[in-house]
């Protein structure tokens, strides 16, 4: 199953003038682009579906979020590699 997945943005950068960053998916970290969500700055959380941030939540929401999916046994996905999830985190 794809899903939308919280995380928290801990840097902010630029590659191939694209606004990025790297996002803590509960000590997992991958890159994700920032394109979509321009207003984003370190400290937020964002929902992020193969590699693009798609929404601004607040930490509240993401952990509501985070407990639905350990729920569903849906947070294994973090951990393997797929489209946008790559391996390592990148940077």
């Amino acid at each position: 199953m794809c899903l939308g997945i919280p995380g928290k943005i801990v840097e902010t950068f630029t590659e191939a003038d694209m606004p990025m960053g790297k996002v803590d998916f509960g000590g997992v970290f991958k890159n994700a682009c920032l394109a979509h969500t321009p207003q984003a700055q370190v400290g937020q959380y964002v929902i992020v579906h193969v590699g693009f941030a798609l929404q601004v939540i607040d930490e509240e929401q993401a952990q509501r979020i985070f407990a639905l999916l350990d729920e569903m046994d849906e947070l294994e996905e973090l951990h393997g590699s797929g489209p946008g999830l790559e391996p390592g985190g990148g940077r």
